[in-house]
């Protein structure tokens, strides 16, 4: 180790001595403000806000509100891999559940009827869901699981996406695309 030592230091004493660097004298730097899409989302602001501010949420979880709460709870656990990450009864009675897929959550709670058995459900409503993950794999899931598709595995190339469509027991829409 000290022949180390010694090696090192002679190969120091053989370099010549560092000149002093003169380095630039700071100056002020302009601030541009950009758009909000130019951005990135974790950037901060520099921007005054504006009031009244507009919504800024940490997540966004739907709740849907079903006929056939088991039915349901088999579609997506069964036939889209969510899992559940919360149950609510009342005594013995199932009356939701929060489903999981990644970080992202969808509530379930079986309707009460009050407002009528016959009420549509999911007009007009679509879920759009992006994945990195094959939607061809997750199509032959759901077939195998015993539902249907109302979209193929499609090729959307104005969207850059592939995507499968289909509709929960209770006529929710739901997309689910990949990059391509």
């Amino acid at each position: 180790m000290a022949a180390k030592k010694k090696a090192a230091s002679k190969s120091a004493a053989k370099r010549p001595a560092k000149k002093p660097v003169a380095r630039p004298k700071r100056v002020a730097k302009k601030t541009v403000k950009t758009s909000i899409a130019a951005r990135s989302p974790k950037a901060p602001s520099r921007t005054k806000r504006k009031s009244p501010e507009t919504l800024r949420l940490r997540s966004f979880t739907p709740s849907l509100t079903v006929n056939d709460l088991p039915t349901s709870i088999s579609f997506y656990t069964d036939g889209l891999g969510f899992i559940i990450s919360e149950r609510w009864a009342d005594g013995d009675t199932l009356k939701g559940v929060m489903l999981k897929a990644g970080t992202s959550e969808l509530g379930l709670s079986q309707d009460d009827w009050r407002l009528g058995k016959d009420r549509p459900k999911g007009l007009g409503f679509r879920l759009w869901c992006e994945t990195v993950q094959s939607v061809d794999a997750i199509a032959a899931r759901v077939k195998a699981a015993g539902f249907k598709l109302i979209e193929e595995p499609t090729d959307h190339h104005e969207w850059k996406v592939r995507s499968i469509a289909l509709d929960d027991p209770d006529g929710f829409h739901i997309t689910i695309a990949q990059d391509i």
